[in-house]
């Protein structure tokens, strides 16, 4: 495996010159989620291993053989942008109101430079390009792939994802076991009252009250209702109602998502949910229509392939964590489970991004990361042959 890591990651360095270029044309020319058409075709072309087959509508899948029939190893990068107006002032800048904020550019080039060094090199067991589309909105891209069968049909039984990270050291990658990204619903709470003159609040049920109310009372899930040691977050992200500041309207409205690191803990955190949202409400002479939109399970490494991706992190110089959570969520987390093990890692960016936050305008990971995520996915895959699915 030694003698395949030395061969592979020098192969990659080759075609680093090529992959760097793409990140940047990729960058330049971002596509929402549902609209990756021509990012999809863009990458394939760079693969130079056929055009694949067409997944979750704007994705695709491209098999590369390997030596052997074993069990293929998809490794996935993302395709879509985000709703973000760049301000990095670089001259690959996004031409239009679109931003890979999130790095997604960054992995997309990395596994360019991944799957053409191993057609030139040999690798034992097949490799699946995964080019997935709308990771960044709902329905989520994964959740299609999986239900489409192509992992099954492409003898697929692991699944390995690299993400930047700018929360984690530069230098260091996260291969943590267990849990890594929460799970997460996303809610929409209408408080319905009696509307009228501000002037006259005896004779109204101000929904808006009782909307402000409620942001307060759903911190007490998180805090008094889910194990602490595990966590929950609940945050409201968007509120409206009302028109004028003299006139209390009839209704209100907020927007909100309710994310937890543990499967088992969900139920039991939708249901206190409507408890607070009902009651609330009706200790406000209000009424209240509380609609929940899941989303994404928990994102649950596979232990034994954290621990394997682990040992090649270090041969490759990176300082291992194996402690990195988070309550970001991922649609990888479909892919864990159900058919398929999986595993996501995080590549450090530290303060080299510029900015401490993920989906920020300002944030653009160094070219050098691509090289980074390439080496973490080649982690991932000896891991996989090296620690055979149960």
């Amino acid at each position: 495996m030694s003698e395949l890591w030395t061969r592979w990651t020098r192969a990659i360095a080759d075609e680093l010159p090529a992959a760097v270029e793409l990140r940047h044309t990729v960058h330049a020319d971002p596509r929402g989620s549902g609209d990756e058409e021509d990012t999809a075709r863009l990458v394939a072309a760079a693969l130079g291993a056929g055009d694949g087959v067409r997944v979750a509508k704007t994705g695709r899948a491209i098999r590369l053989p390997g030596a052997s029939d074993g069990p293929a190893v998809a490794l996935r990068a993302e395709l879509d942008a985000l709703p973000v107006l760049e301000g990095t002032g670089v001259p690959w800048a996004s031409g239009n109101d679109l931003m890979h904020a999130c790095g997604h550019d960054v992995h997309l080039a990395a596994l360019v430079a991944v799957c053409r060094a191993a057609r030139r090199v040999g690798v034992p067991r097949p490799i699946l390009a995964l080019l997935q589309p709308r990771e960044e909105t709902s329905p989520p891209g994964a959740l299609d792939v999986v239900e489409s069968g192509v992992l099954a049909e492409c003898g697929v039984d692991t699944v390995i994802g690299a993400h930047v990270q700018p929360r984690i050291t530069h230098g260091m990658v996260s291969a943590t076991p267990g849990p890594v990204n929460a799970s997460t619903d996303e809610f929409e709470v209408t408080m319905h009252g009696q509307g009228g003159h501000a002037g006259y609040p005896h004779l109204l049920r101000d929904p808006i009250l009782a909307l402000s109310q409620l942001v307060v009372s759903l911190q007490q899930l998180a805090s008094r209702r889910i194990d602490p040691v595990f966590g929950a977050v609940c945050s409201i992200g968007r509120i409206q109602g009302g028109a004028a500041a003299n006139v209390v309207p009839n209704s209100a409205s907020a927007f909100g998502s309710l994310r937890l690191m543990r499967a088992k803990d969900r139920d039991r955190a939708l249901e206190t949910l409507a408890d607070i949202v009902h009651g609330t409400a009706r200790a406000h002479g209000c009424t209240a229509e509380l609609e929940i939109s899941p989303c994404e399970p928990v994102l649950d490494n596979d232990p034994g392939l954290a621990e394997g991706a682990q040992h090649w992190l270090r041969h490759a110089g990176f300082v291992v964590d194996d402690m990195f959570r988070s309550f970001g969520a991922d649609d990888f987390a479909h892919y864990c489970g159900g058919g398929t093990r999986g595993l996501m890692m995080f590549v450090g960016l530290g303060d080299t991004a510029g900015v401490p936050s993920l989906h920020d305008e300002r944030f653009l990971p160094r070219d050098e990361a691509v090289t980074q995520v390439a080496h973490a996915l080649v982690a991932g895959y000896l891991a996989a042959l090296e620690v055979p699915a149960a």
